[in-house]
This record gives structure tokens, sequence and C-alpha cells, in this order.
């Protein structure tokens, strides 16, 4: 890779057309016609280098907030063997704005996350008051004390008494693209759920768009949730609700 020189506009600022002119040709003899930039030219010269630093500069800071605000969030390594893709920062921060717009701030909004650790470590991180509980089959997460239960979804209503019908907002990410998982997962959103208004957000692969609208009567919504990990299968956010404006919206 060749390297590129960088320059620094503000060295332009007492530039002058003869100074402009690389060293060579500046030692000509003073007998011949040696070329010099115009006036027109250098002042383009300079407001192209200008451009260049103000892009490099924005990059640059682009990069440090995007570092900074992972780094909020710490997360175990992800488990391919058991089906773990963390969200991307923007999915997760997008996801649990929703949900704490949803709560609205109130304490009897408890919201609980199947198998979606990424979200409950950003809705933590941003409202560390926000009653938000963890199930998930990963017993790493028991660093999150009474925040944290232990999760099957192959044994759906093994929940503790105290979670049953507590929840006004429900988050799930099925760890497996197949409907006997999705139809085991539902069973649990049903035991959590509060009778009553309730939000529902399910984020799952397209391929279960046809049954999340069969057994939980969802919509898709224009967001498109994206993972740390790049997948080959393309994912999806679904609601009970309709979101307006937010998320993108639900597709018609």
């Amino acid at each position: 890779m060749e390297d590129q020189l960088e320059l620094n506009p503000n060295s332009l600022n007492g530039l002058t057309e003869s100074s402009a002119l690389p060293h060579s040709l500046k030692e000509v003899d003073d007998d011949d016609d040696a070329p010099v930039l115009s006036s027109h030219a250098l002042a383009a010269l300079k407001e192209f280098l200008s451009e260049q630093q103000s892009h490099h500069s924005a990059a640059a800071e682009g990069e440090t907030a995007t570092a900074v605000e992972e780094s909020k969030v710490s997360l175990v390594s992800e488990d391919w063997r058991l089906s773990q893709f963390w969200y991307s920062a923007e999915t997760a921060k997008t996801i649990a704005e929703e949900v704490l717009k949803l709560c609205n701030g109130s304490v009897n909004s408890p919201v609980a996350c199947i198998a979606c650790p990424t979200l409950f470590a950003y809705l933590k991180n941003i409202d560390p008051n926000v009653p938000a509980q963890l199930l998930e089959y990963d017993k790493r997460f028991e660093q999150y004390g009474s925040d944290y239960t232990f999760y099957d979804y192959n044994h759906p209503e093994e929940l503790p008494p105290e979670l049953k019908h507590s929840f006004k907002i429900v988050v799930a990410d099925p760890p497996y693209l197949s409907k006997e998982c999705l139809e085991k997962v539902a069973e649990t959103i049903s035991v959590l759920i509060k009778p009553g208004e309730s939000f529902l957000l399910l984020l799952t692969g397209e391929v279960q768009r046809e049954r999340a609208a069969e057994i939980l009567g969802l919509h898709p919504c224009g967001f498109r949730p994206q993972h740390s990990s790049k997948l080959g299968n393309e994912f999806r956010l679904f609601t009970n609700y309709d979101p307006g404006t937010r998320l993108g919206g639900w597709e018609r």
C-alpha cells in the first residue's frame, strides 16, 4: 500500500503562489519562466484541503463515539453452541429506546427479556432503574443477580410464580428458527404477560413471518435488526401494536 501525504490546510495560510511550488521548480534559473499557481488555483487548493480535513475529523469523531457507546455495555462472548448472536449497537439501542418509551418511566411497566441479553444490557445501561428481567438459558448471566432467571424454552411454563402474569412488556428472541421453538416461546409469553393492555416485540427470522402472525398475531415492522456477527438469515422485528412512525412503522 502506498503511503499518502496528508496536508494540513492551516499550513497554507501563509502560502504564496511561488511558495506553493515544488522545491525543484523554485530552484530553476531566474531567467526561466518558472510556473506558478494563480491566486484562483491556490484558493481552490486551500478549500479542497480544508474540506478533506473536515471529512476526516468527522469520520474520526464518529468512530470514537461508537467505540465509547459500545464500551459502556459489557457482555460475555457469544456462544454459537447456544445459538447466541448479539445485536449490533444500533439495533440494541433502537429497541431499548422503544421499550423505554412504552414503559413511559413507570415502575408499573416491568419488562421481560426472553433470550435477548443484549437488549437487557442496553436497557440497564440507558436506565438502571428500569424494572427488567432477563430470562436466559446461559447461566453466565447469573451475574445480574435477581434480575436473571434461568430459562429453558423446552420447559416453557417452568417459571417462578412471582413472574407469572407480571409483565406489561415482553421482548422475545427465540434461539432457533423453528416452529416448535416459536410455539414454546409463545407459551412462555402467555404465562408472563399481564392481563389487559400489553406490548409484545418479537425478533426472529423472516422465515417465521407467517408463524408470528398465526401463533401470536404479530405484524412486521420496517426496522431491520442487525447483529454484530453478520448472519445469513434476514431478521425482522414483529409487534402486536402499531408503532406509528417508530421502528419504520408497520408494513402494510
